[in-house]
Parts: C-alpha cells; structure tokens; sequence
C-alpha cells in the first residue's frame, strides 16, 4: 500500500463524503500536475462499496492508473477500452469514452463515475454529456485545469470556471490545493522563468472565435524574425549550459524538424504523425540521456511523466492558459536536486505568470476563479 500525503488523503476523504451524500449533483476536484491524481483515483475507488467507472483520456494514462490500482492488489478490476483490446467489466472498470459511448447499457448499474482530466467535457454536447445524461450517475470529475473556453461573437472569448459554465455538469468544488502550497513543501520542483521576447505578439492575429492567433499570422511574422534561427540559438546556449534534457514545444513540424537537423544525433521529432514504437523508442533514448532534446508538436502536453525532465523551451505562443500550464507542468515533477528551467520565446509567460503564481480563489460564498497573482483569469473577457 501507498502512504498518502496529507492532502491526498483530504482530497480521498472529500470524494468518499460526496458519493455518499444522497443529494443528485456532480463535483471536482482540482489537484495540480504532479500532485498524485492516479494515488487519489485509486484510492477512491477501493472505498466505494459499489460499481464505479474510471474514464481517463487515453490509452496511457489509462494504463497508468489501472496499474496503480492493481499494485494495491485489489481484485475486480477491469479495462473496456478497444485500444487495448479489452471490454471486461468490473467492479472497478476502467474506460475510455469512445470504447463505451455505443455500449451504455452494459454500464446501467454503475452508480458513480469518476472522470479524470474532467476539462474535456462539454457540458454542451458530446460523449460524455450523452452518456451522464442516459446512465444518471454521479459524477466526480478530477483535473488540474478546472476551466473550458467560451467564445462570443460580439465580446470575444473567456475561460470559464468549470462549475459555472451555462450548461454544466459539475455543480461545485469539494476539494483542491494550490500549485505554491506543494512547491513550497517540496512536493514539486523549483522552476526558474526566462524571457527571451523574440516574438512580439502584438503583430499577431487573433482567430474568429478569438481563442488564440491565427497559424497564417503566426508563420508570417515567423518569416520575418528568423525565428528559426533564434530558437535553434538558444537551444544550443542551453546545452552549453549543461541543460540535459530539453523539452521543447513548437507550433509547427518544421521548426520541429529544423532544430532535429541543426542539433543532429542529439535530437528527434515527436508529433502526432510519429508512429506509437517510434515516439516509445525516441522516449526512451530522452530518458536515458541519450539524446538531449525533443522536440514535439501538439503532443506530450498530458501522460508525459519524466521526473528529471530539467527544461522546457516553450518555442510557441497562445492564448490558452491550459496549455501554458501543461507545457510548463512537464518539468514541475520534482528530482534530487532538480531546478527546473522554463524558457519563453514567445510572451506567455507575460501574459499567464508563473504556474505557481496560478491560485484558486472564492470570490463569493460557492463562486471559484483562477488568479495569476491578483489577476482575474478566469470569467473575464479577454484580449490579444
């Protein structure tokens, strides 16, 4: 058995409470990168006296916590997943809701569900409302990212709280702790920012649903700067800096691709065209130190655990706050005497702050948002 962490244990404590009270509303739980949500799920799990399904937003975070479980040695435990090949159903099943969306009889006695990385969900529409809404279970949602974008025609676009979005599915908040308050117990690493300002997003435009900038305005301002150039610079500063493992996330494959040509044996290209035993194999030599930089595009932003990852190059800019957090959450799981860099080419970090910096407040009795510093993020418009 694994010896939970205080909050952990808090964070259990509160679901257990929840599935318990008979009252019909849904809840989540906010627990940060690195925090031990797959500790959390499983131990949930083993104290519901009933049915409980598991969804989780892949194939290998899937196989991640599925493994926590059974390390405990809990016997009825299944997987009905197709990508895995398996469709056993349990006590305890563990799911991907695209295996189960043309199947929800099989999973009318289950009472409760858990939804891990539970921002996915559109309250709107989609596989998940129309599952919730034919089964009428209670449902438990667990993340760290606790906001969905809202877009208007007339006045832009905003991230909204998930518990007040209109429609909803979860109702309120039971527990969460805060990024600082693990960093300073030293449950996750040190990061140190830099700004490097070599893309100024001022000369860029936003896309219709104004969510984030266009890829045309992207690649031409690209064009103008060299930009190229200058990440291919600053990557090869860090590995004369002794910078061993570099993270970096790019936009598009070809500057992707331009860094693997300029840095040679010392580098690879992970995107989601990589074939599943390539990106394995590329991965593995990352983890081994056998080559010291990836560079990955749209993909390893979730279920990329690495603990002595020591440096991300954020080579993009965006206007989502998730994916700032997640990029920079890669190297927040802590090591021995690990000091995590996170070096910004392209203005996020003045825009979102330091992850540890991101704090969720009460601004009235059951209304939570996500500040940086005293800056509202969260159900407020925003702008380029």
């Amino acid at each position: 058995m694994y010896e939970l962490r205080d909050y952990q244990k808090q964070a259990v404590d509160s679901a257990v409470r929840f599935f318990a009270n008979p009252v019909k509303r849904n809840g989540v739980i906010v627990l940060p990168t690195g925090a031990g949500k797959s500790l959390v799920i499983a131990n949930i799990a083993i104290q519901l006296n009933a049915p409980v399904l598991v969804f989780q937003p892949s194939k290998e975070i899937l196989e991640q916590n599925y493994e926590k479980l059974c390390s405990y040695g809990v016997m009825g435990v299944g997987i009905y997943s197709a990508s895995f090949g398996r469709k056993d159903v349990q006590r305890i099943t563990f799911a991907t809701i695209g295996s189960v969306k043309n199947h929800k009889d099989y999973f009318r006695r289950f009472q409760y569900v858990i939804i891990d990385e539970c921002h996915f969900v559109n309250a709107e529409a989609g596989m998940y409302k129309d599952f919730i809404d034919t089964i009428q279970c209670k449902v438990l949602g667990l993340t760290a990212t606790p906001y969905r974008l809202y877009s208007t025609r007339f006045y832009g676009s905003m991230l909204r709280f998930i518990t007040r979005t209109k429609p909803r599915i979860f109702d309120e908040l039971l527990y969460h702790v805060q990024v600082k308050t693990l960093c300073d117990r030293g449950y996750l690493s040190p990061l140190n920012y830099y700004q490097m300002n070599v893309v100024d997003t001022s000369r860029l435009k936003v896309n219709s649903t104004g969510a984030d900038f266009t890829d045309a305005s992207v690649r031409r301002l690209y064009r103008e700067i060299k930009f190229n150039d200058s990440l291919e610079n600053i990557i090869q500063r860090l590995l004369v800096a002794g910078r061993t493992s570099i993270l970096v996330f790019t936009r598009f494959i070809e500057e992707a691709e331009y860094i693997a040509r300029a840095c040679g044996s010392n580098a690879a290209v992970v995107s989601s065209d990589t074939a599943k035993k390539d990106r394995e194999a590329i991965l593995s030599l990352f983890k081994q130190k056998k080559i010291n930089v990836v560079a990955n595009v749209g993909v390893l932003t979730t279920g990329f655990d690495f603990p002595q990852l020591d440096t991300i190059v954020v080579a993009r800019p965006t206007m989502s706050l998730a994916l700032w957090y997640q990029m920079v959450g890669r190297a927040i799981r802590p090591y021995p005497g690990k000091l995590g860099w996170i070096v910004d080419l392209c203005g996020n970090y003045r825009r979102f702050g330091r992850v540890d910096d991101l704090t969720l407040k009460q601004t009235r009795p059951g209304i939570w948002a996500v500040f940086s510093g005293n800056r509202q993020l969260t159900n407020v418009f925003f702008n380029k």
